[in-house]
């Protein structure tokens, strides 16, 4: 409930600037007739547009675009890389002359009609690859395509309940090889392995979409400085709570300042929904940290945990993870669960380098989070076998208990455990490389 007296409104209101819109994520489908891509792709960037401009005119910050398509199989041409790469080519084409700023514009009209709009960044899926065959193709897709060319993989399990071994081991393969393809192994950020995740994820590269949906978008978050702010005021005036008191309180103060924004988000995109080409398919309530917000680390800090990964990070991801998955009156998709990106948070990248957590500990919290081994930078030399068991270790959590988790491991050529990464990306921090035990 409300603290210090306030209603809910009064607690929340103006805090737009603490809770950002990671991205606005359209998924549709694209078939094998080309002359069809342009249109769909200009029709979902005039939806994007329409649904910028009422979140930016209430003072929500956008930080991308995106858009996720059916399987890639479904519409490139995967008989050889070349014509893959064609199709693909034709696609970027497309998204360039496609302008996403606040202006609608239409199929029928150019980048030059639309007057030179701010253009948001724009990141493309390709979605999932559902073979050994497709997932060949990626490595040089993705070190060709980069942004434009996300892509995931979904292992599934059998009667027996053991997962598909020969797919984990050629998807540890892929991992291997773009790590071989890209400078400094940067291109893994574009592919990860997902584990009892069902489509329509807003967040890349996981998120995949099966055409039966029907054109829809989902909204992503980006909220830690809402948490810590949340927390902050809260713990100002509770200096002689105990500690049951003040874990149901943070659980409050931060489930109503969830529930405030996705409330008034939902009012917000529900009218352009309504007589637009996509269906409001729900949101995301991940936190989903950033190199430019404040830290998850910061939140368990704010939460009385002396730093991540020491005693207690456990329970307060358990606490975390209860606070996503419990807003009311509002379509949850997705994740809508606790992210831990290590190289696209700057607290747990700063952990890493003081030994503070170990991948073990990751795969421990993810028994009670979200996303599994997200962003994690290994050993270059790892070998293949090292990187399927660690996917098979996440696959059985994932399903033993029915969960969505995911794997995108960072080898980063020529480094060991414990060297500090030089990534140049603007999306990763550098961090400690973590052991494969």
């Amino acid at each position: 409930m409300p603290h210090n007296n306030q209603s809910l409104d009064e607690s929340y209101v103006d805090t737009q600037s603490l809770c950002k819109v990671r991205t606005i994520t359209l998924f549709l489908s694209l078939d094998r007739d080309q002359q069809q891509w342009r249109e769909m792709i200009f029709t979902a960037a005039s939806a994007c547009n329409e649904l910028f401009r009422a979140l930016h005119d209430d003072g929500y910050e956008v930080q991308t675009i995106r858009i996720v398509t059916n399987p890639f199989g479904e519409y490139l041409d995967t008989s050889t890389i070349a014509s893959a790469r064609e199709g693909l080519a034709l696609i970027r084409q497309y998204l360039d002359e496609a302008p996403v700023g606040e202006a609608p514009i239409s199929p029928a009209q150019s980048p030059a009609d639309a007057g030179g709009d701010k253009r948001l960044r724009l990141r493309f899926a390709i979605g999932e690859a559902r073979s050994a065959k497709e997932l060949a193709l990626l490595p040089e897709l993705i070190a060709e395509f980069g942004d434009l060319c996300n892509a995931c993989v979904n292992i599934g399990i059998d009667s027996h309940g053991i997962l598909d071994n020969p797919l984990i081991t050629s998807a540890a393969t892929v991992v291997q090889r773009i790590s071989q393809l890209t400078p400094r192994g940067e291109g893994n950020f574009n592919f990860t392995v997902n584990f009892n995740c069902e489509p329509l994820i807003p967040y890349f590269p996981a998120g995949y979409y099966r055409k039966e949906l029907g054109p829809c978008f989902v909204i992503g978050l980006e909220t830690p400085d809402l948490l810590v702010d949340v927390l902050k005021r809260y713990n100002r005036g509770a200096m002689d709570a105990d500690h049951n008191e003040r874990h149901a309180s943070y659980y409050t103060v931060m489930r109503d300042a969830l529930q405030y924004h996705l409330s008034r988000l939902q009012g917000l995109v529900e009218p352009v929904a309504k007589d637009g080409a996509f269906r409001f398919a729900g949101f995301d309530s991940s936190a989903a940290p950033s190199k430019e917000c404040a830290s998850m680390a910061d939140v368990y800090q704010q939460m009385g945990v002396d730093y991540f990964g020491a005693a207690g990070t456990v329970e307060i991801s358990a606490l975390l993870t209860r606070v996503f998955k419990s807003m009311n009156d509002v379509e949850l998709t997705g994740f809508s669960g606790l992210m831990l990106a290590l190289t696209e948070d700057t607290g747990l990248a700063s952990g890493s380098k003081r030994q503070e957590f170990d991948i073990r500990s990751l795969l421990t919290y993810s028994a009670v989070c979200g996303i599994g081994l997200d962003t994690v930078p290994i050993p270059g030399d790892t070998p293949v076998e090292k990187i399927a068991a660690l996917m098979r270790d996440t696959g059985t959590m994932a399903f033993r208990l029915n969960k969505p988790l995911t794997v995108r491991l960072f080898p980063v050529p020529g480094l060991r455990a414990g060297d500090i990464t030089a990534f140049t990306s603007d999306d990763l921090c550098n961090c400690a490389v973590l052991a494969v035990p």
